[in-house]
């Protein structure tokens, strides 16, 4: 057995419970939990897990819209001494037979809506498979467990990541890791002041899930209202009704708020919003500020460093950069030898920075050098500390030799009123290598042409940089989670 660590995040749960005590904590669809039911139905839970043979290290996958069992869950899974194993649920059957197999998980939960995609990606393998709103029940009914003692550096959750690009592939974090990074983010929002929040990211997601860990950190009593999924004129409906003083969103929802009737609802409570996931456009930032009367803090992270890496916080924030590094996280800007850049590669070292990847040591090794996670992004940080994200490196386009940021493109065309939300490519050409396009989804009420917004573009940029075609769609692509698709737009493009 391992040795009790001092960062377990079913200890970090139940301190949190003897803290703050039993209080209506989470609303969902019309009804209200308090700490003191989720605290003793994730007890249960485990006690019932622990039954049906689930031992300290297994894989657990949790496939459900968001649900108050989500949070039973991970806290139940962790308080057995299992591995969290978060599936999104708009996966595919082949996408999820890979995690299924890979991550050779021995038990699922699973929402009642998903039965029959999961039994059938599960053909063959032997998964104990709990259904909420039905044998779930059956997890609850027994005695509640104490807590499985984990060190420091065990496995806390295997989270799947870059599905679009390829197979996923399973990034290992650990409890340390995940604690060290949530108590990073909790200190920062804690400086906000607000205790009532509007939950709309999925839970699955790395983002949503070291939201809810930090929320176990506060000294105050925070109250969570939760969407299943992400509805905008639900979530302003939300806002008046409990009077949401802040929400973590990614800025694809923010682009979709303002596409909707704000005066129709009072948002007066609203103080905050956090942003994270991917870049937040400065038109979008300055506007949502504006409109909605908010401070906006964005932060910086990815699965690999266990979900946040930098963010602001209301007493330091600068516009256009995503905060300072946290604490638990140092971050240096490479070169591709390895050498201190102006401009480069941002790459993290700390705590934070995952074990490794599920099965994938090679991987691992090419990802993970000399300490330093490398991450695929490009930034650079100022004389103050405050760190840029300049683009995604696999985004870079590459055009007659010059190196085009799609972000630059995106931000320009969000510059027009009629532009909402703005995703650019590069497109496979002969004479130029790659060349540079875009896709658009415009505001409600607006109209204009592709060609008018080239020409719009062509005013305000480089002439190598501005986009040759932009089409107007009637929704640009979105992941799962929120971020903007750009394998969708470029197979657009193609096809």
């Amino acid at each position: 057995m391992s040795t009790p660590g001092e960062h377990n995040l079913a200890v970090l749960a139940e301190e949190a419970f003897e803290r703050l005590g039993d209080y209506e904590s989470l609303f969902f669809e019309g009804r209200w939990l308090t700490s003191g039911e989720l605290h003793e139905r994730s007890a249960r839970v485990a006690g019932g897990l622990r039954a049906h043979g689930v031992a300290p290290g297994d894989r657990v996958v949790v496939m459900m819209m968001n649900t108050p069992e989500v949070f039973i869950s991970y806290r139940a899974i962790w308080r057995a001494g299992a591995v969290v194993t978060p599936v999104i649920f708009l996966q595919t059957a082949p996408e999820l037979r890979h995690i299924l197999t890979d991550s050779g998980a021995t038990a699922a939960i699973i929402s009642a809506e998903l039965v029959d995609l999961f039994l059938g990606a599960a053909d063959g393998l032997d998964i104990t498979t709990f259904v909420v709103g039905g044998s779930f029940a059956d997890l609850e009914s027994g005695e509640p467990a104490g807590i499985e003692p984990r060190a420091d550096d065990d496995l806390a959750a295997l989270l799947y990541t870059g599905g679009t690009t390829g197979r996923a592939k399973g990034v290992m974090l650990s409890h340390r890791g995940l604690w060290e990074s949530g108590h990073g983010l909790s200190e920062v929002a804690s400086a906000t002041n607000t205790t009532r929040s509007l939950l709309p990211l999925p839970l699955s997601h790395a983002y949503g899930l070291i939201v809810t860990i930090g929320a176990l950190h506060s000294d105050r009593r925070l109250v969570s209202v939760l969407q299943r999924w992400f509805d905008p004129a639900a979530w302003l409906r939300l806002v008046a009704e409990h009077k949401v003083e802040t929400s973590p969103v990614v800025p694809a929802m923010l682009q979709l708020l303002l596409t909707q009737p704000l005066a129709d609802h009072d948002l007066s409570s609203l103080r905050t919003f956090g942003s994270g996931g991917a870049t937040l456009p400065p038109a979008v930032r300055e506007e949502v500020e504006k409109v909605f009367g908010v401070t906006l803090l964005e932060g910086y992270g990815l699965t690999e460093a266990s979900a946040a890496v930098a963010a602001e916080s209301v007493a330091d924030h600068r516009a256009g950069s995503v905060g300072k590094p946290l604490p638990h996280a140092e971050v240096a800007i490479l070169d591709p030898d390895g050498n201190a850049a102006p401009v480069g590669e941002i790459c993290v070292r700390g705590q934070g920075v995952m074990l490794g990847y599920w099965n994938e040591p090679e991987l691992t090794a090419r990802t993970i050098r000399d300490g330093w996670l490398h991450t695929g992004d490009i930034g650079r940080l100022d004389d103050d500390g405050f760190l840029y994200v300049v683009d995604r490196m696999k985004d870079l386009i590459i055009r007659g030799g010059f190196n085009v940021f799609p972000r630059d493109v995106e931000d320009v065309l969000l510059e027009h009123p009629a532009v909402r939300l703005a995703a650019c490519v590069g497109r496979p050409d002969q004479e130029s290598g790659e060349e540079v396009v875009a896709a658009v989804q415009l505001a409600p009420g607006h109209e204009v042409t592709g060609a008018e917004l080239v020409s719009f573009a062509k005013e305000r940029m480089a002439k190598y940089k501005y986009p040759r075609e932009v089409a107007v769609l009637d929704a640009v692509p979105l992941t799962s989670v929120g971020k903007i698709n750009r394998k969708a737009v470029r197979d657009l493009f193609a096809n």
